[in-house]
């Protein structure tokens, strides 16, 4: 991990290891004094040279030049050119037609384009506050963006921290650091010189800008402000990785460059053979026809709907897309990288083993509830007969300035989670914070501080007062001499088979193995003349009376996602500021493994490591704990070099570059920061692990679908190019006109394709493997599909063409019956891929149950018929595109031909199935 950077002067370059040094000599480098602080000149001076404290955002492209980007595209340059070379030749209504339907395009894609980014925005707001600093020896409030290096900052509770510092004085100061380093727990901090290589998250003696304090009070002096603070730092992360294209666009942008080669060639082919046969304006008109029949025109709109109908079923399973290509990008995910914290857990303490009396508890419900009990070899615990536990039970519940409350439908703890857990526990013993507050109320108390590891409290109690303790185990133990046993006598430690070197320690450690948390409490009968308390008091002579173990549990249904995802072959791996023993416990639980094995790696482990060597562990692991932003990054990094599609969550500030830089960022949007919103594609809203199994469900069943319509909607260019391109090689009149190509690439294909996004996911969607991700757009099984279908839709408007002209002479009549039996054959190939008619056979013989969408192609086949007898019969429609009304038998005639359709989509279904 790099240490924050000193920017006192220009001439200072180096980089200083800040929680490295001494306090005087920190302040020396500084240039600043603990008592005085800074003189308002010199702070004037340093804030000319170094700048605000402030994070200097990248500004975003005008709005103009993003709409005009979207122009910036193969495809829609070689239909703008079209549209010119038609306008320079006097067709004015086609050039017109054609450059509407690219701006149609251009403004969709304009509108889908989510905003600048303004995650820079969001982590300037995360240290824009105001400081109490001391300044010619007086303590004066400033804005936190006049703060330079050499300040010297006051810290009390509730406030937030407003740049980097490096701590001078602390008394019993807690900071919440838990949006910078991932931290779950606010850091008790103090003063004491650290390693060079510590960690950013056990770096005690400084405070990081956006923390917050929780308790205590501190002093500080100012060692970075604005970009050289960690999270400034983070931003600069963040411009340096700008966000990746995801699979689907990067299979468009190949799929758009092939394309574009052959619609190139044919269209050169096309008129240079026309030149031979035909007028220099026929011939144009022959490759500008061909030009817009390859191109299909409809097909980012559809696209775009098809997503956007994802994006609602994503939202309906508490999932908000962003971005709309996330959605079909969560679909293709081979990883997906979890934090801990709220992701994959509760985020709620809470007591799962208790050791007193000599016997071993558990205790059953999750989080601050009172659901639960207490039991002992799987059997409800006697309280009148388990004294020592009711005695352990009391002590975390008296030994506690937090309490429970049921607020919005939930219970949750005010206060500090630990102790909210203590009081659930003794909850579920039927014990109450209120009535043994009246009972035994407490006099007087030593709140918990760092250097002492404990926390006392003195109560008036029926048999005497009685000071109760709780605290690190290290740190009560060797304060006690005696325990109680099962029926709540004192005996000594000693005489049980040392069970202050034996039983107690291997408690502890069976406890710690599990990833709980353990804290072990005591107490002391006093004289009822004690009215204060003080460290003395309880130097010596406690009595032991047990240990609580907790936890912030994996939820269940994140179990069940996680078991999900990795039956679909998804790798998770879990990413965390937590401790690793804790994060792999909780892994363990969870059955995230790989191959069955549990591997887990530190931050520092992984700084040490090269690029090579950092992608294999990054396959290999499954946990990765204390680890830096940075680290997360490189994780998400290493992981994409190996062809990986990567799904990162976060909420912290320190999980935004990593967010940006994965194939899809998911962030909480419940106690996720801003500016890890800003920097993620997707927002759960119950910050669930299993919201993201459903919403990879629903992505899977997204790219399905798009592949349905895409290999739907590509057939319709094929037959239309195969028609003028052999049309002009055999000299013959255009069965189609460049204007009624594209009525049928954007209106009729738009209106019939649509709905198959509306189609049902099928039901082994996840038993399935994720797709690899150099899988191509169009295999070679579609490829045969589309040409197949081509070939037909060729033969169709070709023979009709010819028939009806040869017969009648009447080219608008011979064109308009070409094309009603092309949308008659693609009427009948809609319905041979979609699932309306299994479905409904289904639904007849009780099969499924569940509604479907089932209207949707039905709708679609009747907006393509209303369509096309627009096209036929509306007067105006006739002069602009050239075509002709239709009389029954003629209707008749175009459905007859196109029903062929139905054997011929049947053969090829068997090549390439659709669903």
């Amino acid at each position: 991990m790099a240490p924050a950077v000193s920017t006192i002067a220009p001439e200072d370059k180096q980089l200083t290891i800040w929680h490295g040094l001494d306090i005087s000599e920190a302040i020396a480098r500084l240039q600043s004094d603990a008592e005085y602080g800074l003189s308002k000149a010199t702070a004037q001076r340093l804030l000319l040279e170094v700048g605000a404290n402030e994070l200097a955002a990248k500004p975003g492209k005008p709005w103009w030049l993003k709409f005009l980007l979207q122009f910036n595209q193969p495809l829609l340059i070689i239909l703008l050119c079209a549209g010119l070379v038609k306008a320079v030749t006097g067709s004015f209504v086609n050039a017109g037609v054609i450059w509407g339907v690219t701006t149609t395009n251009a403004i969709i894609g304009f509108i889908q384009e989510s905003k600048a980014e303004s995650a820079i925005a969001a982590l300037a707001k995360a240290i824009t506050t105001e400081a109490i600093v001391i300044r010619d020896g007086q303590k004066i409030r400033i804005p936190s963006s006049e703060l330079v290096p050499g300040d010297i900052v006051l810290l009390t509770s509730g406030d937030k921290v407003p740049a980097d510092l490096r701590l001078i004085q602390v008394k019993n100061l807690q900071i919440d650091e838990s949006a910078l380093t991932g931290e779950s727990v606010a850091v008790e901090k103090d003063t004491a010189i650290l390693k060079p290589d510590t960690a950013l998250a056990e770096r005690k003696n400084m405070a990081y800008a956006g923390g917050f304090v929780t308790f205590g009070q501190g002093t500080g002096i100012v060692v970075a402000t604005g970009n050289a603070t960690e999270t400034g730092r983070i931003s600069q992360l963040m411009e340096q990785h700008t966000n990746l294209s995801t699979p689907l666009t990067r299979k468009f942008d190949k799929f758009s460059q092939n394309w574009l080669y052959m619609v190139l060639g044919l269209a050169t082919l096309c008129f240079v053979v026309g030149l031979g046969s035909r007028s220099f304006q026929d011939a144009l008109e022959a490759a500008v026809a061909l030009t817009v029949s390859a191109i299909p025109e409809g097909l980012p709109a559809v696209v775009t709907v098809t997503l956007a109908i994802g994006v609602s079923r994503m939202a309906r399973r508490n999932a908000i897309i962003r971005k709309l290509p996330a959605v079909e990008t969560l679909g293709s995910a081979t990883v997906i990288c979890s934090d801990k914290t709220g992701t994959l857990t509760e985020n709620q303490m809470t007591v799962q083993a208790i050791y007193a009396g000599g016997h071993q508890y558990t205790v059953t419900g999750v989080g601050y509830a009172p659901d639960g009990e207490i039991l002992n070899d799987e059997q409800p615990v006697n309280l009148n007969r388990d004294k020592g536990l009711q005695e352990c039970l009391i002590a975390g519940l008296l030994c506690n300035d937090s309490h429970i409350k049921y607020k919005n439908d939930r219970w949750v703890v005010m206060g500090d989670p630990t102790e909210g857990a203590l009081i659930a526990a003794a909850n579920k013993a039927g014990f109450h914070q209120s009535t043994l507050a009246q009972q035994m109320p407490k006099l007087d108390g030593i709140p918990f501080e760092s250097d002492f590891q404990y926390m006392a409290t003195l109560h008036a109690t029926s048999q005497g007062k009685t000071i109760y303790v709780k605290g690190s185990v290290e740190a009560i133990l060797q304060r006690c001499t005696l325990m109680l046993n099962t029926n709540g006598q004192p005996r000594p430690i000693d005489c049980v088979e040392t069970l202050k070197q034996t039983s107690i320690e291997r408690e502890v450690n069976i406890m710690a193995r599990q990833g709980l948390r353990v804290l072990a409490l005591a107490k002391k009968p006093v004289s009822d003349k004690q009215n204060t308390l003080d460290h003395p008091d309880i130097a010596d002579g406690l009595i032991f009376l047990g240990l609580q173990g907790m936890i912030d549990p994996p939820r269940e249904s994140a179990i069940k996602a996680v078991q999900a995802c990795q039956s679909a072959g998804i790798q998770v791996k879990m990413i965390t500021g937590d401790h690793a023993i804790t994060a792999g416990a909780i892994a363990r639980r969870m059955g995230i493994n790989n191959n069955g094995s549990v591997l887990a790696f530190t931050g520092a482990e992984l700084a040490q490591m090269e690029p090579a060597e950092l992608a294999q562990v990054a396959e290999e692991g499954v946990v990765f704990a204390r680890v830096a932003p940075e680290q997360k990054l490189r994780l998400v990094e290493a992981l994409q070099s190996k062809g990986e599609i990567v799904a990162m969550t976060g909420d912290g500030v320190n999980d935004a570059p990593a967010l940006k830089q994965a194939d899809i960022g998911i962030a909480m949007g419940g106690a996720g920061t801003e500016v890890a919103k800003e920097a993620a594609d997707m927002l759960l809203t119950d910050d669930n692990f299993a919201s993201i199994e459903a919403a990879v469900e629903e992505g899977r069943a997204v790219y399905k679908n798009l592949i349905k319509a895409i290999c739907f909607i590509l057939p319709v260019n094929g037959g239309e190019s195969m028609t003028i391109l052999i049309s002009t090689l055999l000299a013959r009149d255009l069965p189609i006109l460049s204007l009624q190509v594209l009525w049928l690439n954007m209106l009729n294909s738009i209106t019939m394709t649509v709905p198959l996004a509306f189609e049902p996911k099928a039901q082994n969607v996840m038993q399935q493997s994720p797709r690899h991700p150099n899988e191509p757009l169009l295999s070679a099984s579609r490829l045969k599909r589309i040409l197949a279908i081509s070939l037909f839709n060729w033969i169709v408007i070709f023979g009709v063409f010819e028939y009806i002209r040869q017969t009648t002479g009447d080219l608008n009549l011979a064109r308009t019956m070409a094309i009603n039996a092309l949308i008659a054959g693609r009427m009948f190939y809609l319905l041979s891929i979609s699932q309306l008619i299994p479905n409904l056979i289904a639904k007849m013989d009780g099969t499924i149950q569940e509604n479907v969408d089932i209207p949707a192609i039905a709708f679609g086949i009747l907006g393509a018929i209303i369509l096309q007898i627009i096209f036929a019969h509306v007067p105006l429609i006739n002069y602009v595109f050239e075509t002709a009304p239709l009389s029954w038998q003629q209707w008749l005639f175009c459905l007859g031909v196109g029903s062929p359709m139905i054997l011929w989509a049947a053969v090829v279904n068997r090549i390439d199935p659709p669903n």
